[in-house]
């Protein structure tokens, strides 16, 4: 993990200890990186519960609640589908707050509509769900995961200083 990665994560950490909230993460294309920058920082398991990785279809369905005609509607990397991962999450797992990602990675799996570097993000706390696209644009795998990883840091810091 990258320095700036790793001061974001820090900074999530302290900020959710410091308001006494905890967080759980519904990961599709960032395979567990949310979860694993989070859980890197000494401390976090005072705030970090879980992790879903919801890599599939079927996953979402399963293990947080993702409504299959909505998958069937929008398709996996879509608003409506990273707002119920995040809800769905939030209420498994009981937390104050949950982030989902979801997107296209690449290199391939790209569309026209939806286009490699295409990533949703849900950020979900009490009566408040959050969304928010980003076109990374046709990078290389890892630099979309990278910079989906600080855009849903980004989105829990924002989360976090809504209480303020």
């Amino acid at each position: 993990m990258d320095r700036a990665t790793y001061d974001l994560a820090r900074q999530v950490i302290e900020d959710f200890t410091a308001v006494g909230w905890t967080i759980a993460t519904v990961e599709s294309c960032t395979g567990g990186l949310v979860a694993g920058a989070l859980t890197e920082i000494p401390g976090s398991s005072a705030v970090v519960d879980r992790g879903f990785v919801t890599y599939s279809n079927q996953a979402k369905i399963d293990l947080v609640g993702v409504d299959p005609q909505t998958l069937a509607d929008h398709g996996a990397v879509s608003e409506p589908v990273a707002r119920l991962m995040a809800e769905g999450g939030r209420a498994r797992a009981g937390v104050d707050v949950c982030l989902s990602v979801t997107g296209v990675a690449g290199p391939g799996g790209g569309t026209e509509r939806k286009p490699v570097g295409l990533v949703h993000f849900g950020c979900a706390s009490a009566g408040d769900t959050v969304h928010r696209e980003e076109r990374f644009g046709d990078l290389d795998r890892g630099t979309i995961r990278r910079k989906s990883v600080e855009t849903a840091l980004r989105l829990l810091l924002a989360a976090v200083s809504r209480t303020s």
